[in-house]
């Protein structure tokens, strides 16, 4: 049975960041770390969006930026300045072909592509079973998502933020390459959250998206009929659909890292990495990897990783909300965007705002939707 120090079950976004802050700490060249999972990421799975500053720590695989950010409804349309942001898009396979190749580059540290079967702690040590074979380490980092823990209780909700898209080409000059359509609310609603999305790369090419804030998801041709429509209403009647992507991301602030043991953290959406109230992860993932790979060269505990703050609870009375009004989220995000601050916003939703401006950017919201909610959490905490 071989023996590591440190073992990642499963390799998505949060393994490895995680893994390359590691690399280049230059802190733990002389640790055995071993990676584990079934994909080998050798497909475009998936595209990560997210908004920075300028000069960000994977520039060198931004595809696309944009400057301006278009927000709208049935009754209006505003263009959100982003300044000092950028909106941001990475390909999936750019990540993984970057990350992979600098990890093939570190003698201490190898990647198997076998599928984990079980993770159990015992006597200070973690064993790991695969379907091939069985392996130890000091400490274990699982990034595999388990549904069922979040659906076996019922004090925190889960949502689904779940889309279709389509990355079309047209002939005719139809969108505008600089905006991109942060959302768009102006299709039927049905008793749920629902919005486009759409990047345009070009005058003549964009990924259009059909996004769902809800419990269920939907047959795959309730998604693209609504694309449809959508690409219709645009007066756009002939178009090539080059790639297709499909996603379903959990939302929810499940205190995950409760179930953290001393050696076992759980990371990324298995550990609540995931913006619980966007569902916007790669952001997110950067600023737990960095401070997990800190936390590492002080502590030896993981259930000190990671504690609640004011932010999770706001997310969670959104959740509380959304879950039980589902139709609210058109309403809760205009009042947002409507007459507020861009910049303040999304610094809000990067978790980086004071109490003061935490306030400037609820009282916005809805008042008496979160107060409801408020009271009613509070009684449940």
């Amino acid at each position: 049975m071989r023996k590591y120090d440190y073992i990642f079950a499963g390799t998505g976004l949060a393994t490895l960041m995680t893994v390359h802050q590691m690399i280049l700490s230059k802190k733990f060249s002389d640790k055995k770390i071993l990676l584990l999972d079934s994909d080998i990421k050798k497909t475009n799975d998936r595209t990560w969006c997210f908004w920075e500053k300028p000069d960000g720590g994977y520039e060198n695989l931004v595809t696309k930026k944009w400057n301006t950010a278009v927000f709208s409804n049935e009754k209006y349309l505003r263009d959100l300045d982003l300044n000092p942001y950028q909106y941001k898009m990475i390909q999936g396979l750019d990540f993984y072909n970057y990350i992979f190749g600098i990890i093939s580059t570190a003698k201490n540290i190898e990647f198997l592509n076998q599928k984990v079967v079980s993770i159990k702690e015992e006597n200070n040590q973690v064993l790991v079973k695969t379907e091939a074979e069985d392996f130890t380490c000091n400490k274990l980092f699982n990034s595999i998502f388990n549904p069922n823990e979040v659906l076996s209780q019922d004090n925190y909700p889960l949502l689904q933020q779940h889309f279709i898209g389509w990355k079309i080409k047209i002939s005719e000059p139809v969108f505008t390459p600089e905006k991109a359509t942060f959302m768009d609310f102006s299709v039927a609603q049905k008793g749920n959250t629902r919005f486009m999305y759409v990047l345009p790369f070009l005058e003549n090419e964009a990924l259009i998206e059909y996004t769902l804030f809800s419990k269920d998801l939907l047959l795959e041709k309730e998604y693209e009929d609504e694309i449809k429509n959508y690409i219709e209403k645009l007066g756009i009647k002939n178009y090539e659909i080059l790639e297709k992507e499909r996603g379903n991301i959990p939302m929810t602030s499940y205190p995950f890292w409760n179930k953290n043991s001393k050696n076992i953290i759980n990371i990324g959406s298995a550990g609540g990495w995931t913006k619980a109230s966007t569902g916007y992860t790669f952001k997110n993932a950067t600023k737990k990897s960095k401070a997990l790979v800190s936390f590492l060269l002080q502590e030896n505990d993981f259930r000190k990783f990671q504690k609640r703050n004011k932010f999770w609870f706001y997310d969670l009375l959104l959740l509380d909300i959304l879950y039980k009004k589902n139709y609210a989220g058109s309403s809760i995000f205009s009042a947002m965007f409507k007459k507020g601050n861009p910049t303040l916003i999304f610094k809000f939703l990067d978790e980086e705002t004071s109490f003061s401006e935490d306030i400037q950017v609820i009282l916005k919201c809805p008042t008496g939707l979160f107060l409801k909610a408020l009271f009613s959490r509070i009684r449940r905490l």
